[in-house]
């Protein structure tokens, strides 16, 4: 069987720290005259509390990347928003991320960071690494530089790296300590929600492990919120306190992280489990059906009903809402037959 940890966050706090409603963010281009809309966020609402890990999982092209960005206010045409909104509770104040733009800005990487996919993503090859922590948090911290070298330093050692490396150029440098130099960038500012583009893409699996449980000792110490955004299963397995399933730009389960394990409500959820490896398993799995829908123009009804081993007439015209069931939510008009399938 697969082995979920089980996790108790530390003092979770029942209050949001962000709330997206009705949230839309549509790919809108328009080339010769022809008009095109690739509906990547389609009607996505959730909340996370404060000093707790939210997982975002699904196959790829699935929107996640984009629901993040959208969150995190990091969007440019042609992704735009046309409807929702998405708001944070920093310390009592609440900040609109597309009302108040200007509070926005001041907001990154002071209360809000990005922890982004790929160290070279974020790293200047032709520039030492101590040019990057100056660049991305120097003006947010208020501090001379002298204070601002021995911050950082301090922050280096905190997380495991020797503060020489501070000196060196990203080449220099092992993929495992450029992403955890990634992961210090994004919370040197000791910033209060921390969102992480799949940080542990492309790293083998020891070096993995000593990435969660960098982002897990760095969250309980300074009781950030964490959204946690990878399509591997069991890294979720391994850090989330809760996780949101999403299907071609919509949120289509949702619950602790354990519940959902041990008992999807969601077909598209119960495969994405059941696809894993298990030890002495050597049973053979099967594929899932077909390809994720083409966002600009997704089908009738619930999006997944091309694919879906239960999918009955009202899948393909009617679109399930997203509704309270056990200790999550769900979107499916036969939540929680999965075993009957």
């Amino acid at each position: 069987m697969l082995s979920v940890v089980e996790k108790t966050p530390l003092s979770v706090d029942a209050a949001p720290v962000l709330k997206v409603e009705g949230l839309k963010a549509y790919y809108q281009m328009n080339y010769f005259g022809v008009r095109r809309e690739v509906r990547a966020v389609d009607d996505v609402t959730l909340t996370i509390k404060r000093n707790e890990i939210y997982g975002i999982a699904g196959e790829s092209s699935s929107g996640k990347s984009s629901l993040i960005k959208t969150i995190a206010g990091a969007i440019t045409p042609p992704l735009r928003v046309v409807e929702g909104s998405v708001k944070f509770d920093f310390g009592g104040q609440t900040l609109d991320v597309y009302g108040e733009p200007e509070r926005m800005k001041k907001a990154r990487w002071q209360h809000l960071s990005y922890i982004m996919q790929g160290s070279m993503n974020v790293l200047n090859p032709v520039r030492k690494v101590k040019h990057a922590f100056h660049d991305f948090a120097f003006e947010h911290m208020g501090l001379s530089e002298r204070a601002f070298r021995e911050r950082v330093e301090k922050h280096l050692q905190r997380i495991g790296l020797d503060p020489r490396v501070l000196e060196s150029f990203p080449h220099q440098l092992s993929g495992g300590m450029r992403q955890r130099l990634t992961i210090a960038l994004a919370t040197v500012c000791e910033p209060d929600f921390i969102i992480a583009d799949e940080p542990t893409t492309a790293l083998d699996v020891l070096v993995q492990q000593d990435v969660l449980a960098l982002i897990k000792d760095i969250q309980r110490r300074m009781g950030a919120s964490i959204i946690f955004v990878t399509h591997d299963m069991t890294v979720h397995a391994a850090i989330a306190d809760r996780i949101g399933i999403v299907y071609a730009g919509r949120l289509v389960e949702e619950g602790p992280t354990l519940d959902v394990f041990r008992q999807p409500q969601h077909p598209y959820t119960a495969h994405l489990i059941a696809s894993l490896p298990r030890l002495g398993d050597k049973t053979r799995r099967s594929a899932l059906p077909g390809k994720p829908p083409n966002l600009a123009e997704p089908p009738n009804g619930c999006r997944f009903h091309p694919r879906c081993p239960l999918a009955i007439d009202k899948c393909k015209t009617d679109n399930p809402p997203l509704e309270n069931r056990l200790s999550g939510r769900v979107a499916c008009w036969r939540a929680g037959e999965v075993a009957a399938a």
